[in-house]
């Protein structure tokens, strides 16, 4: 998976209108190329590239966290709701308050946050699975419609950007962007790190992972915040991408043939599907540049239908 997301930023960096080959790629990271070159890989597409790799890796390892959690496979922040309250608290500080930026992402964290914590206080009455799912589905209704009210509500140019931001775009994406995810992703490292470690503990069931050592609670709070956190973030900037954070573990756990996590494979999955749909949403139209959550929702659609098809019957 590694040379596969290393194989895909190199195809995003090299083809577009101003094609490069490999040898000039090469020249140009290298700091040989000429000013045409360096602009369009260090100021045109690597900006887009970076930022895609980063909120892919983002997602997966959300989603991860998530199906990890509840033991799952449905488990996602946007059919639980997550990217919609983060979406909604965005769009309201986007659209009433004209807020932008970090201020922004903060807002789409506390937005999603509070889904999950609801979520959670359900949750102790009920499987821990299915009843969150469709609790999760109906709150992603609720916040759509609450979303929905705002944009009617607001003016035609500022609901023409919230809407192709709530698509999920990665055009036009600058380098501060970037640093911002990047350091969001940083912090959240070594919580992820701790989260691989204890969720397989806590799988077993409270009274065996509290022989272990492992706080079943604390390491529910701190997935859930972790989780939350990386898709608010990546909510915030790019918009709430549908469907990478529910692909990218399903395809990780195969890959890996046994029953870990798979944290750090989901993580490469997300990083990889989401560089894949964004250069089939700039280039499989001739002429015409699509969101890449057009891409990854189409996608997305029909591998949860294979996904629920290939179950036949069996729990997800």
């Amino acid at each position: 998976m590694a040379l596969v997301v290393v194989v895909a930023a190199v195809v995003s960096l090299s083809i577009g209108d101003y094609t490069l080959t490999p040898t000039d790629l090469w020249r140009t990271l290298a700091g040989g190329g000429s000013r045409v070159e360096e602009y369009v890989v260090f100021q045109v597409r690597a900006p887009r590239m970076a930022m895609a790799l980063l909120v892919g890796a983002c997602l997966g390892v959300a989603g991860a966290l998530l199906q990890s959690l509840l033991s799952n496979s449905l488990a996602s922040p946007d059919l639980l709701g997550i990217s919609g309250g983060a979406g909604a608290a965005a769009v309201f500080g986007l659209l009433i308050l004209g807020i932008g930026g970090p201020l922004l992402a903060l807002f789409a964290f506390v937005g999603g946050l509070v889904v999950a914590t609801f979520l959670l206080l359900a949750g102790r009455r009920s499987d821990g699975g299915y009843r969150l799912i469709v609790a999760g589905v109906g709150i992603s209704f609720l916040c759509a419609a609450i979303t929905s009210y705002l944009m009617v509500r607001a003016k035609v140019e500022l609901a023409q950007a919230a809407l192709i931001w709530l698509t999920g775009s990665l055009a036009s994406t600058p380098w501060w962007n970037v640093i911002v995810v990047a350091a969001v992703a940083t912090v959240s490292a070594p919580f992820v790190i701790a989260c691989a470690r204890w969720l397989p503990l806590t799988q077993l069931g409270a009274p065996t992972a509290v022989s272990l050592g492992v706080r079943p609670a604390l390491v529910r709070g701190v997935a859930v915040v972790v989780a939350v956190l990386l898709t608010a973030t990546t909510c915030a900037f790019v918009g709430p991408i549908s469907f990478v954070a529910l692909c990218a573990p399903a395809i990780a756990r195969p890959l890996l043939g046994h029953g870990a996590v798979g944290i750090g494979t989901s993580a490469a999955v997300g990083a990889a599907l989401l560089v894949a749909a964004d250069l089939v949403a700039q280039y499989a139209v001739p002429g015409v540049s699509l969101p890449v959550g057009v891409v990854t929702g189409a996608i997305g659609s029909l591998f949860l239908l294979w996904l629920l098809t290939a179950s036949k019957g069996r729990h997800l």
